[in-house]
């Protein structure tokens, strides 16, 4: 069979660049191809990196779905299904959602693809492709492939040293996809050795972890760490903030290689973390956190989220003070989302407050519930307030690092990245992407 793999193309926010849609591929249509027996031909279009063939016939279409590529997902789905090829769509909002993707799709595989995706081939080749596909086990992290990467053109992307090493999160906030019914919520970690042998087939000194939390298990964690050590790199992850709790690993990750580390905080409003049921988070806790990171020279990237139940427009002003006072190096900013499926999202559905249910506003930055100590306009206001603010020369300069070897990647990230990013992905975008990449880190920590 012929089948082609399909990423829409992502929503940009008013702050976004297109380093954004070219930061780096889908890998899980990377681990779709590596799961395909060989008698199949595979494809991989991006429509993020270069436009859609529209005009082929495959035996099999499959899309990526997350909820602000919702609507173009389900075009693409459309367009195909006239020309009566079979479509099945998956992802986290196909799998919250896997009613309305069958509105528009012939199939949805809900959860974790690995141990069905033998079985679609199966049914589609045979005539019988079935409306649902359901994973009642989770997959073995054991037996996730390495993904495909010679199947998508690597310079179009600012990286292409991405490794997942988990599975899940051992969290449950509110917000969160991992609230929704479908989600199987054992953390899973992959063998060592298996993330070991990919990052070694990388063949690269600087890795980046996409997990959603590299400490779900500690002492996991601590192990990888003393593997890795020996191996010379330079990597960053994302974590949470109950990190503060084990200073011996923090001393691994500076050890191993740690550059930066991307951290949800939330809220500086301790009501705020509390009221979406993020309990790993104890506000009295963050500036010994980012005080400890900083001695041992780690970068932090805070993740903030405005708009609570408990948010006044008074939490812009406080939260920048906050993020200055402690040198944050870099801050992602998010409107509070409700998205569809999660307790949050129910919870707000069923008080009335949901005032908009076009998916593709659904990016973080636009505001689609009524909040409750402001105005819609305050939030949306404060939000692109506090980016611009962050940002400004001004607070860039008061915010350089102390610790030396993270000047570069400081000034990279906020001048070139944030500050000026809409120009310096215009210039990568001519072909360029992967090689602006390989500059930064050579620039940053002296690496291919």
């Amino acid at each position: 069979m012929k089948i082609k793999l399909v990423q829409p193309k992502m929503s940009l926010r008013p702050m976004d660049s297109e380093f954004k849609r070219l930061m780096a591929p889908s890998l899980s249509l990377l681990v779709l191809a590596a799961l395909t027996p060989k008698e199949h031909s595979v494809i991989i279009e991006d429509e993020n990196a270069n436009p859609l063939h529209l005009e082929d016939s495959p035996d099999l279409i499959g899309i990526t779905v997350n909820v602000d590529t919702s609507n173009r997902a389900y075009q693409i789905a459309e367009y195909y299904r006239k020309k009566k090829v079979p479509v099945i769509v998956g992802g986290i909002h196909v799998s919250a959602n896997p009613e309305e993707a069958l509105q528009f799709a012939d199939a949805v595989c809900i959860g974790e693809a690995e141990n069905v995706w033998l079985q679609i081939l199966t049914d589609v080749s045979i005539g019988q492709l079935k409306p649902k596909y359901y994973s009642m086990t989770m997959a073995d992290p054991g037996k996730i492939p390495i993904p495909r990467w010679s199947l998508i053109p690597s310079r179009k992307y600012l990286y292409t040293n991405i490794i997942v090493a988990s599975r899940g999160c051992p969290f449950k906030c509110e917000f969160c996809y991992n609230s929704c019914d479908y989600v199987h919520h054992q953390y899973r970690n992959r063998p060592i050795a298996n993330v070991v042998e990919e990052i070694k087939l990388l063949k690269t000194k600087h890795v980046m972890f996409i997990d959603d939390n590299l400490i779900g298990d500690i002492a996991w964690t601590r192990a990888f760490l003393k593997e890795i050590k020996p191996l010379g790199l330079k990597w960053n992850a994302a974590v949470s903030a109950n990190l503060i709790n084990h200073l011996d690993l923090l001393d691994q990750m500076h050890e191993s290689g740690c550059q930066s580390l991307f951290i949800g905080f939330e809220s500086i409003n301790e009501q705020s973390v509390q009221s979406v049921q993020k309990f790993q988070n104890k506000r009295q806790n963050y500036e010994s956190l980012i005080d400890e990171l900083h001695k041992r020279g780690i970068m932090v990237n805070a993740s903030l989220v405005f708009g609570f139940d408990y948010d006044s427009p008074q939490v812009f002003q406080n939260t920048l003070d906050w993020l200055v006072k402690n040198k944050v190096e870099t801050m992602t900013s998010h409107i509070l989302t409700p998205y569809p499926g999660t307790v949050l999202y129910q919870r707000f559905f069923a008080e009335g407050r949901i005032i908009d249910f076009n998916l593709s506003h659904y990016n973080t930055s636009n505001v689609v519930f009524t909040p409750k100590q402001m105005t819609q306009e305050d939030l949306l206001k404060g939000y692109l307030w506090i980016y611009k603010e962050f940002y400004s020369f001004k607070n860039i300069f008061k915010r350089i690092p102390d610790h030396p070897k993270q000047k570069v990647p400081y000034i990279l990230f906020n001048l070139f990245y944030r500050k000026f990013g809409k120009v310096t992905a215009k210039i990568a975008g001519f072909g360029f992407m992967n090689s602006i990449g390989r500059f930064a880190r050579r620039l940053s920590y002296h690496i291919e």
